[in-house]
């Protein structure tokens, strides 16, 4: 059986889906990015996902990082090792990846403990390499034009990726797919979070994706704060 969930949103756009959290393939002719890279340990799975794809991972070009957190990072070095790849960090967030500064505590809310601490059954990651630090509207070399866009409050350096010849989006934890269109959770300043969200709602992608949930097409819905799950 395998680990990771592959779902194809478009011919050249897939999701993979682990126990918890997700990452994303974006395919440009034969050179592949990753947009997050998963738990720790979760290389070589990652690769056999590619692999069912046609794809070969040593085509892997970059590895982009929305933010800090082990579901998103954890096997962003091991694959940038075995392939070359470039890993693409905010600046804010670079030296959390590379284990200099700890992990900023998030703002929790009663019912969202819970939930973190399933999260924090997920391995931690380990020191990973940052080759490219970037700011908001920078270029990204991939996608036709896929763009940075600064999205602070998640973590201070929590970025989406927005390809507007494609229009597609990247959104990370800012914002979560999960009982209809959210506010995500586990903020380090909720108020930054809501600010971040209000401009991703300005960008009107036709296709959203989501750290969190499955991908859905704009934001056709109204968008709501964050909804705690049924009991």
């Amino acid at each position: 059986m395998d680990l990771i969930d592959l779902v194809e949103i478009r011919p050249h756009l897939h999701l993979l889906r682990f126990p918890v959290g997700q990452a994303y393939v974006w395919r440009d002719g034969t050179e592949l990015t990753l947009i997050d890279a998963g738990h720790s340990g979760a290389a070589t799975e990652i690769e056999e996902a590619v692999t069912r794809l046609g794809q070969d991972p040593g085509a892997l070009r970059r590895i982009v990082l929305t933010h800090c957190h082990r579901d998103h990072v954890g096997s962003a070095g091991e694959l940038a090792r075995r392939h070359g790849a470039e890993v693409v960090a905010h600046r804010l967030d670079a030296p959390v990846v590379r284990g200099d500064v700890p992990v900023p505590d998030p703002v929790l809310l009663d019912w969202e403990i819970p939930l973190y601490e399933h999260g924090l059954t997920v391995p931690p990651a380990p020191p990973t390499r940052v080759d490219r630090e970037v700011e908001d509207g920078d270029e990204l070399g991939f996608g036709d034009g896929a763009r940075v866009v600064h999205t602070p409050g998640h973590t201070d350096g929590s970025i989406a990726v927005h390809l507007p010849s494609h229009g597609v989006l990247f959104v990370g934890d800012t914002l979560a797919s999960v009982n209809g269109i959210t506010l995500g959770v586990f903020h380090v300043d909720r108020e930054r979070a809501q600010e971040s969200m209000d401009r991703l709602l300005t960008l009107r992608p036709s296709t959203v994706c989501y750290g969190h949930g499955d991908p859905t097409p704009g934001f056709g819905a109204p968008v709501a704060g964050p909804v705690p799950p049924p009991r």
